[in-house]
């Protein structure tokens, strides 16, 4: 009988199953390994956006150049809509640095005025109450100029349209969410209309986020009970009184699944960085 040592037995158990390994051609040594494939596009380059870049030191104005710079690309698909949808963004009703600008809104109303005789409907959501948004910005007043263009404005939060969309919370458990009806709608040509804002979660936000979460609704004041969808996005814990920070893996997943819904009906998005913001953003930016 042949005797082992410890040592000596695992010595020959490894040499037997490298030896069985490389009969089964499983061992390959120094083997090189093919080239790795050439990365692609993560879309095909001929559906990518046309951009333009303006400067200048009229807002309005700016913002109308740079919708004619790309009406080529914009103007086909506005005319197989019925309606257009301008996605304000108030991430504060309060903060201008944080909140469409008028001028920007009434450059965009300049360039659909001779191309598009349609109904043009002004919405938003924001995260606190939206009417006092439209108070505080003037907006009411810019449809008052655009009126014979049939231009309103909508809190959506109050038209108690929504689709219902499934993200995930912050443990990955799926979650539905209500979001505005008119964000769906395939007859709608949807214009994002935004402020270029520092943003605590995000890092900047500019045209997905004000399209995608800014659709996300919550209740009205007297309703009850209370709901705020928006927040759910953020894949945080409950709210008060000791809030999690956001889930960035869960959070980013949400944009990414909304935003590959909803995408399909977005026009244009005009970023304004006419004023700038740093700081700690979207709210408290200065």
């Amino acid at each position: 009988m042949q005797h082992f040592s410890r040592r000596n037995f695992f010595g020959v158990m490894g040499a037997g199953a490298l030896a069985g390994a490389a009969s089964q051609g499983r061992l390959h040594g120094q083997q090189q390994y093919p080239p790795a494939a050439p990365l692609t596009p993560v879309s095909p380059v001929e559906t990518r956006s046309a951009v333009s870049l303006v400067k200048g030191a009229d807002r309005r104005k700016n913002v109308l150049e740079a919708l004619l710079a790309v009406d080529r690309e914009v103007r086909p698909a506005l005319r197989r809509k019925k309606y257009v949808v301008i996605k304000l963004n108030n991430v504060s009703t309060t903060n201008q640095l944080a909140a469409t600008h008028v001028d920007a809104l009434r450059g965009i109303l300049d360039y659909l005025a001779p191309r598009f005789k349609g109904p043009v409907v002004v919405v938003e959501s924001s995260a606190g109450e939206t009417l006092e948004g439209f108070e505080n910005f003037k907006y009411a007043q810019v449809i008052q100029e655009y009126k014979p263009r049939q231009v309103s404005l909508v809190d959506l939060n109050r038209e108690k349209k929504y689709e219902v969309f499934t993200i995930v919370d912050r443990n990955i458990r799926p979650l539905a969410v209500r979001m505005a009806a008119r964000m769906f709608d395939p007859d709608a040509f949807i214009i994002s209309s935004a402020m270029l804002k520092t943003h605590n979660a995000v890092v900047a936000t500019m045209s997905v986020k004000n399209m995608v979460i800014g659709s996300a609704l919550h209740s009205v004041a007297g309703e009850t009970p209370q709901w705020h969808d928006k927040r759910q996005f953020h894949a945080r814990s409950a709210p008060a009184p000791t809030p999690q920070a956001p889930n960035f893996h869960a959070m980013n997943y949400n944009m990414a699944t909304a935003a590959r819904r909803l995408s399909s009906n977005w026009g244009a998005a005009v970023i304004d960085g006419f004023d700038g913001m740093e700081g700690n953003g979207p709210s408290n930016g200065t």
